[in-house]
């Protein structure tokens, strides 16, 4: 299964390009069904590796591969939010890390 259609691929931000950009922007989000993961890519290299926000056990700013991400669809049934909306960081931190607002 494609995870990434090759539109995205293209209107992702090159790999290491906002490292000055203090409130990057998620142009998509992959889950899974079934737990609580989520991936939100802000930029990619055009062949396997983004960098972005990952909520898990830890939610962090961190890289990870497609390659991994479609294992894990294969396996789990990762799937991608088409119905999610371009959104920053710091929005994306007020649902998945609350605490930090409070």
């Amino acid at each position: 299964m494609k995870l990434l259609t090759d539109e995205l691929k293209k209107a992702l931000p090159k790999l290491h390009s906002q490292e000055k950009v203090k409130d990057p922007l998620a142009l998509c989000k992959f889950y899974m069904p079934l737990n609580r993961w989520v991936w939100y890519p802000f930029e990619f290299d055009g062949e396997d590796e983004f960098f972005g926000y990952v909520v898990g056990d830890n939610p962090e700013v961190g890289n990870f591969t497609l390659s991994k991400l479609e294992r894990i669809s294969e396996a789990y049934g990762l799937e991608m939010d088409t119905s999610f909306k371009p959104t920053r960081l710091s929005e994306l931190k007020k649902v998945h890390e609350p605490w930090l607002y409070e």
